[in-house]
């Protein structure tokens, strides 16, 4: 975006969770990554030495809260202490992938809402800002007093998308509450879109009906999070069962745990896009899987931010 930053009261730093998104995001912006260190002691004590002044500084600091959550989430915290007795004049807290989102509510008796927890702890710690990429559920923005900036990564997906060229495409959710996504790419492809119903055992296809056309069309599966890969593989296969010529899918969050990458590679799905809130380890980098960089976004964002610009325009 610049070629130089020259404003020294920006300061972007990294912790251990997704350091090569955090430098592609500090090269976009024009700026070094703020010199930092994190050390883990022999008992798993997490310590962080801030190795520069940050004193009257906006402090932007990168950190997605994936396997291992825990260890993620404790560096997060203790960065977030450290800035704060630095005198950093504020701390703004980019989240690409926010775990234990999907913890958002009371489904059970005596279950806990765990992603209200995890925002608590981050505003107690001394954040005065968030910026995440396509929260599994927008209402968690409700959790925390202090201003939440979502974006999205669906029209950098759309884009890859649409330089394909694709013929005939419907874009499914994959269930009732991912309308509103599917609904934010057709309109981006100019296609319709089409719902997937389940009933009864999630991983099961049988149980699937499909509401909308999917029939000859290239259909385009689009979620915010990939985990096991069991509801879009099964998805997959009921698109196929119903009459779509090629499935693709799509999500922001390529979690993909346990035997994921496995059946995503034995599935019905041509090729599935994803971004880089989380880095892809060596064995999930399968030719299946395309990965897309969010870092262009991001680093836009955080100008905006720092500048006192709108971030609601990113996209227009």
């Amino acid at each position: 975006m610049n070629d130089t930053y020259n404003d020294t009261k920006l300061k972007v730093f990294s912790l251990n969770s997704n350091l090569p998104l955090a430098e592609e995001i500090a090269h976009h912006i024009g700026i070094d990554l703020g010199k930092s260190s994190v050390k883990t002691f022999s008992d798993g004590e997490i310590q962080i030495n801030i190795e520069e002044s940050i004193r009257g500084c906006d402090v932007f600091v990168i950190q997605s809260t994936y396997d291992p959550v825990e260890d993620h989430m404790m560096e997060l915290l203790i960065m977030i202490d450290a800035l704060k007795r630095a005198s950093a004049a504020s701390i703004n807290v980019v989240i690409p992938y926010y775990g234990y989102a999907r913890q958002d509510r009371k489904s059970r008796a005596r279950e806990p809402i765990t992603a209200k927890l995890i925002a608590d702890l981050i505003q107690k710690a001394g954040a005065d800002r968030i910026i995440s990429i396509d929260l599994h559920a927008p209402q968690a923005q409700g959790f925390f007093d202090i201003p939440v900036d979502p974006i999205t990564a669906v029209p950098i997906i759309g884009s890859y998308l649409y330089a394909k060229q694709l013929e005939n495409v419907v874009v499914v959710a994959p269930d009732h509450s991912s309308v509103s996504r599917a609904r934010h790419l057709a309109e981006q492809l100019k296609a319709p879109i089409a719902i997937v119903d389940r009933r009864g055992p999630r991983d099961s296809a049988s149980t699937i009906n499909i509401v909308g056309d999917v029939e000859n069309k290239t259909a385009i599966i689009i979620d915010d999070i990939i985990d096991t890969g069991r509801r879009i593989t099964t998805s997959a296969e009921a698109l196929r069962k119903h009459g779509a010529n090629l499935v693709y899918a799509c999500t922001t969050h390529p979690v993909l745990s346990g035997i994921a990458v496995n059946k995503i590679a034995e599935s019905d799905i041509k090729e599935l896009i994803v971004t880089n809130t989380i880095p892809l380890s060596e064995e999930k980098q399968i030719d299946k899987i395309t990965q897309l960089t969010v870092a262009p976004v991001a680093a836009e964002a955080i100008i905006r931010l720092y500048e006192h610009q709108s971030v609601s325009s990113l996209y227009n």
